[in-house]
């Protein structure tokens, strides 16, 4: 009886939907090479404005570039990335598809609404890829504001020597709402900045605060009471219809006047009419913002003019090693799903969660 791959089968056809660096598609290529076939057309695909960028949304193929677009996905059982051309989703592109492995975190209102869930398409996620970045970027906002950056970049402007007293992270406490892995290496660096460092958690047991390497954990029922003491607050949750406005406008009203609010979550978790009242009116001291509810965010917004508030166009987490960790998190992942253990691929989506 065989236990083990079946060596003789086909080759599972591996689509890579999304742009990606050549030497990374030789890293796929050459892991497997007489299990997988992989295809990659960089002409179907847009071209990236950046570093690691996946290419302008607003880009479309031509009637030829789509034909063979859909020749190329016809028979795929793996994709990098969504498969996607117009109105035409995953499962209509790729009848055979079986798994995706995402680039991002926070896919799990795409899943459902392509419906993979339904079709039992397994998908693994880009979840924790982010969270070396994320945390810096959080501690380049707070740092921002606690030693007056701006002051500075002010004075060097008009050619000023001006001493100031600034302020210091040490001491301060900072509060994370969403102690998954990105809110885990934000609490690791801000314990190491000498903050006292609380997050909220589903499990508010005393053993999970050494778990979640913070000082103290509240359970959501006491989001805003945790608000109230924290100097900074950082969002970090997952997009989930739970988390769809979870800091409304009383959670903005409870936070302690003057702290610091960092959104690297997403941009539906915050009310951002209540947040900008707050900002005009000192309730809310400085914003740094990764994410908001309409992006790219238009030049209309008020939140521009906000001197308090630093703008990054969903780029916090985007750096030139990102495909580089992507990949090898697939091909690990490659490994498991040729050998038949499914169960051991991560970071799987829990789709009806949402993470």
């Amino acid at each position: 009886m065989q236990t083990g791959p079946d060596r003789s089968a086909p080759p599972t056809v591996v689509a890579i939907c999304s742009p990606l660096e050549p030497e990374q598609v030789e890293r796929i290529v050459a892991a497997y090479p007489e299990r997988i076939e992989v295809r990659y057309r960089p002409d179907l695909l847009p071209r990236p404005r950046f570093g690691a960028d996946h290419g302008d949304p607003a880009w479309g193929r031509t009637p030829e570039q789509a034909a063979a677009w859909r020749a190329m996905l016809a028979d795929a059982e793996v994709a990098w990335d969504f498969p996607t051309d117009g109105a035409d989703g995953p499962l209509r592109l790729c009848p055979r598809l079986r798994w995706v492995q995402t680039t991002s975190a926070g896919v799990g209102p795409a899943a459902r609404r392509h419906g993979l869930g339904e079709a039992g398409v397994v998908v693994t996620t880009a979840s924790g890829i982010h969270a070396g970045p994320l945390a810096e970027f959080v501690f380049a906002a707070l740092l921002y504001r606690v030693k007056e950056i701006p002051r500075l970049l002010d004075d060097k402007a008009a050619r000023r020597w001006q001493k100031y007293c600034g302020g210091e992270l040490r001491g301060q406490t900072l509060a994370i709402v969403g102690a998954g892995r990105i809110g885990r290496e934000v609490a690791r660096l801000g314990r190491a900045f000498g903050m006292t460092v609380w997050a909220t958690a589903r499990d508010d047991r005393p053993h999970r605060a050494s778990e979640l390497g913070v000082d103290r954990v509240w359970p959501r029922a006491d989001l805003r009471a945790m608000l109230a003491g924290a100097d900074a607050t950082v969002l970090a949750t997952p997009q989930t219809p739970e988390t769809e406005g979870m800091i409304g406008g009383a959670e903005i009203a409870a936070m302690k006047p003057g702290a610091s609010l960092v959104n690297i979550a997403r941009g539906s978790v915050v009310d951002e009419v209540a947040l900008l009242a707050a900002l005009r009116d000192g309730r809310v001291g400085f914003a740094a913002l990764d994410v908001f509810r309409e992006e790219p965010l238009p030049p209309s917004s008020p939140f521009w003019s906000e001197p308090n508030v630093l703008i990054a166009p969903h780029s916090a987490s985007t750096t030139w090693s990102e495909n580089g960790r992507l990949v090898d998190v697939f091909l690990a992942n490659l490994g498991f799903w040729l050998d038949g253990e499914i169960g051991r691929m991560v970071p799987r989506l829990d789709i009806d969660r949402g993470y």
